[in-house]
């Protein structure tokens, strides 16, 4: 073959690697919550995949300075709202992750277009035909089947059916009797709700009852959004499971709510405060929520330090060690306490440490979670990171962990933390199982830790508890109404209550 032949199929083969390595705006993907008119959510959100010419995912950031971007209006030029639309979060593995937070609902509808470069994408543009409400419009599907169908669901969750299992028929007037002096007098951290007509009532029980308006805000943020069936139940808003009795026991145990369980405790659980607040206040009030972690996952994981990091408070004697641990093995754990209050006489032995921005954590390629006072909340968080996380053994749990599976979603370490040094040597040696471990349990975290899933277990814990009630909920003495929020920046016409009317 002469010169010439050569050049030629060097210069074909080129062609072809460029083309592989090319964006298909055509051939990529977009789906999600957030290209459906009437999934309501306080940050709405969909995904974009990265496909190639080719017909192949990309796996890894597209090459290259164009970027995808999307641009979001009202349908009719007549509406005007505002609609903040940040760039899509790049997920670092060829996905990008879009949201968006609308400040006022539209009657006709949203254009929501979807490009690369000057280009749309898929099936772009996608028309979200009206009304399209915002996160404060107050216009509640009557109908729970439907509004559980268009949030897509899940039929079960396993936790929800293991925590009913102690309370076939549930006793009101007996809680009613009992809760109050045998619950709120010692921890003092009871709340006493009635949701009735899709109004909510509350009372508190104790003085150390400030968290309430992370449940009230959350509550109210759902009944926004679908009818809540009747129901009177009491929710600790303190750190620990409070009812410890078993079903055998005489008395048998209370159904009480928490935000956190144990292995031997029988409270019922819910979402805990801290992810259900970041997800009401995405894009607003927090920077460390369940969206925009995913974006900020630091290095790619070859280019991660290769040391275990912990940062945070002295809630915990064994986060002590951590840092003894870490001053005897620098080169494998870097360990700190950010801050000291239940251990105040340790600080001058084992120093203290600036806090750290979250998203530096994933600098790091293990992370290490160990409890603070109950279940350590930045668990889910570390899950979302694309580090792998090593979990200490815990009496402790939160709503989804009964899913993870260990070895499979994050590597297990005994409660002592004494095989902690074993389990980073093995993660160092084992690189590629390492990583694999990581994505697992990031995977699993994306799909059970999406925002409108957290709405779907409150809704369900809800139901189920309704269901088991001996009598009908009231409104006790002492309660008082829980007003929905006033925006009265924001038109909101529900359709649900009264007939739109026409444009003039």
């Amino acid at each position: 073959m002469g010169s010439r032949g050569c050049a030629l199929l060097l210069l074909g083969a080129a062609l072809s690697l460029l083309g592989s390595a090319a964006v298909s705006p055509e051939r990529s993907l977009a789906w999600g919550p957030g290209l459906e008119a009437g999934l309501a959510l306080p940050v709405r959100y969909f995904y974009i995949q990265a496909v190639s010419a080719t017909g192949r995912n990309f796996t890894r950031s597209p090459p290259g300075r164009t970027q995808f971007k999307v641009v979001i209006n009202a349908l009719s030029p007549k509406e005007l709202t505002r609609i903040y639309t940040p760039h899509p979060l790049d997920r670092n593995d060829g996905t990008f992750l879009m949201r968006y937070r609308m400040y006022g609902s539209v009657r006709k509808g949203l254009k929501i277009e979807i490009l690369y470069g000057d280009k749309h994408v898929a099936q772009s543009p996608y028309i979200l035909k009206g009304p399209v409400y915002h996160e404060y419009c107050d216009c509640p599907e009557e109908d729970p089947e439907i509004w559980q169908n268009v949030f897509s669901c899940p039929s079960q969750e396993p936790q929800i059916t293991k925590d009913f299992i102690s309370f076939p028929t549930i006793d009101l007037q007996r809680m009613f009797k009992e809760i109050p002096s045998k619950f709120s007098q010692t921890r003092g951290a009871i709340v006493h709700y009635t949701i009735l007509n899709n109004r909510i009532y509350r009372r508190s029980l104790g003085k150390y009852t400030d968290f309430k308006m992370f449940s009230d805000e959350m509550l109210l943020s759902l009944a926004r959004k679908v009818h809540l069936p009747n129901v009177e139940f009491y929710l600790n808003v303190g750190d620990w499971p409070v009812e410890y009795r078993k079903a055998n026991d005489t008395p048998g145990p209370i159904p009480i709510i928490s935000w956190c369980g144990s292995v031997d405790s029988r409270d019922i659980i819910l979402p805990t405060y801290d992810i259900t607040h970041s997800t009401l206040e995405t894009l607003r009030g927090v920077t460390n929520d369940l969206l925009s972690i995913q974006g900020n996952t630091g290095p790619f994981w070859d280019n991660k330090t290769e040391q275990a990091l912990f940062r945070g408070r002295d809630s915990r004697e064994e986060r002590l060690y951590l840092v003894k641990l870490s001053k005897e093995n620098p080169e494998l754990l870097d360990a700190g306490i950010t801050g000291y209050f239940f251990f105040r006489e340790k600080e001058k032995e084992l120093g203290k440490v600036p806090l750290m921005g979250f998203f530096d954590f994933f600098k790091y390629k293990y992370q290490v979670n160990v409890d603070g006072t109950v279940a350590a909340y930045r668990f889910p968080y570390l899950l979302l990171g694309d580090s792998l996380v090593l979990k200490q053994d815990s009496q402790y749990y939160e709503h989804f962990y009964t899913v993870l599976k260990p070895w499979k979603h994050y590597v297990p370490v005994k409660r002592s933390l004494e095989d902690l040094l074993e389990k980073i040597k093995w993660a160092k040696e084992n690189d590629e199982e390492a990583q694999k471990i990581a994505k697992e349990g990031q995977s699993v975290a994306r799909e059970l830790l999406q925002p409108h899933r957290l709405y779907c277990y409150y809704y369900k814990v809800l139901q189920k508890y309704a269901e088991r009630q001996a009598s009908e909920p009231e409104i006790r003495d002492g309660m008082e109404l829980v007003p929905q929020p006033d925006d009265r920046d924001s038109v909101c016409s529900c359709h649900r209550k009264k007939p739109l009317r026409e444009d003039l």
